[in-house]
């Protein structure tokens, strides 16, 4: 897995890395087959706003936050992407109806 963290008006101290690493570990705890991790993070005036790229096998999931404090954002941004690498996962794992009727038996008259 490769990891980007990059800042915009911003430089990315090793505190706020850590941070980012810390926070990452639970989306990859909940799947493990990322390839490639891309953040950023920006400050404009008072809104900090916090992206990130996952490149996953057969999908690319964007989210973005923006709140009023740099370590609100990555909060935010986690929650919002874990719950789609969720989605994504449960979405793949799932079996297709169709296979799933060609398994069942017809019912016998």
């Amino acid at each position: 897995m490769n990891l980007s963290i990059s800042g915009h008006h911003l430089i990315v101290t090793p505190a706020i890395r850590e941070y980012v690493l810390n926070k990452l570990t639970r989306v990859l705890r909940h799947f493990d087959h990322v390839i490639d991790i891309q953040v950023l993070l920006s400050v404009e005036k008072l809104r900090h706003s916090a992206e990130i790229t996952m490149h996953l096998r057969g999908k690319d999931v964007h989210c973005e936050a923006q709140e009023e404090n740099l370590y609100a954002a990555i909060d935010t941004l986690v929650d919002k992407i874990d719950r789609q690498v969720i989605k994504y996962k449960d979405k793949v794992q799932r079996p297709r109806v169709e296979e799933v009727m060609k398994r069942v038996p017809p019912p016998s008259p």
